[in-house]
């Protein structure tokens, strides 16, 4: 039996308790797919990633409970504040190699983490091609429009509506899509909110902070307010904070993260 490190962190967040939480696993070199996907399981969080060394940079790798991820924020920042924090602190910068979103590039700059992500803007779709089962289990009137990307993303006038949203999970498991909902906001420390509901996808009805969800928010809000820098805020119970820059093709997500754990995992 084989012992391997794993952290905990609280991502998206300055404290324990808040933001997304995800756990990190470094590894000399990959398990198993099976096995990797055993320990995500148990973890029983969002995501669970994993790492190996690539000469100076490090292969990257994310799995929910129920499968591996192709692109995933939270469990990037987590990865990054343990690589640039506790086992390399003289660095500010690691570079991964992942298997689908290509090469990601994270900055440290004092407390504060900022990853370098591919620009994912929705194809604006008709509302009422959508099926009627999401707009049933949101309980929710139909939003101003809808788009779709990797996820689903609900655009409404309604601020309250997305801090209130008390979804049917069992309903919306049938839709086999994440689905995003958003709207801007009267709070003056943010431009938008919104919400990331995964039942189907990921076996976590709702993901805390989603830094990939960003990836499709913040072209269209960007378009909207007329500004490449936003700041936004995920309201879920957990909640937390990004800071967001577009450039191109590239989006750069801003956030902090706390140590929650660390301990070894048995295999």
């Amino acid at each position: 039996m084989a012992s391997y490190p794993i952290y905990q962190v609280d991502a998206f967040t300055s404290k324990n308790f808040g933001g997304n939480p995800a756990a990190v696993v470094p590894l000399d070199k990959w398990l198993p797919d099976e096995v990797m996907q055993s320990i995500a399981i148990e973890n029983n969080l969002s995501e669970t990633a994993f790492f190996i060394p690539n000469g100076d940079d490090f292969h990257l790798r994310w799995f929910t409970p129920t499968y591996e991820i192709d692109l995933c924020g939270h469990a990037t920042l987590a990865t990054s504040f343990i690589i640039l924090n506790k086992l390399f602190p003289d660095r500010n910068k690691v570079k991964f190699n992942t298997n689908v979103a290509g090469n990601l590039i994270v900055t440290k700059n004092g407390d504060r983490l900022t990853m370098d992500f591919p620009s994912r803007p929705g194809e604006k779709i008709n509302i009422e091609d959508i099926p009627e089962i999401v707009f049933d289990a949101l309980d929710s009137p139909k939003p101003i429009e809808a788009y779709k990307a990797r996820d689903l993303m609900l655009v409404y006038d309604d601020e309250e509506f997305i801090r209130t949203a008390n979804p049917d999970f069992s309903k919306l498991i049938k839709y086999p899509d994440a689905v995003i909902i958003t709207s801007e906001t009267k709070d003056e420390k943010y431009d938008f909110i919104s919400r990331f509901f995964c039942p189907y996808d990921m076996g976590i009805p709702e993901d805390p902070v989603t830094g990939s969800a960003h990836c499709t928010l913040t072209p269209y809000w960007s378009k909207k307010f007329n500004n490449n820098k936003l700041k936004a805020r995920q309201v879920s119970e957990r909640g937390g904070d990004l800071g967001l820059e577009i450039k191109g093709d590239r989006i750069f997500i801003s956030g902090e993260a706390t140590l929650y754990l660390k301990g070894e995992i048995y295999v």
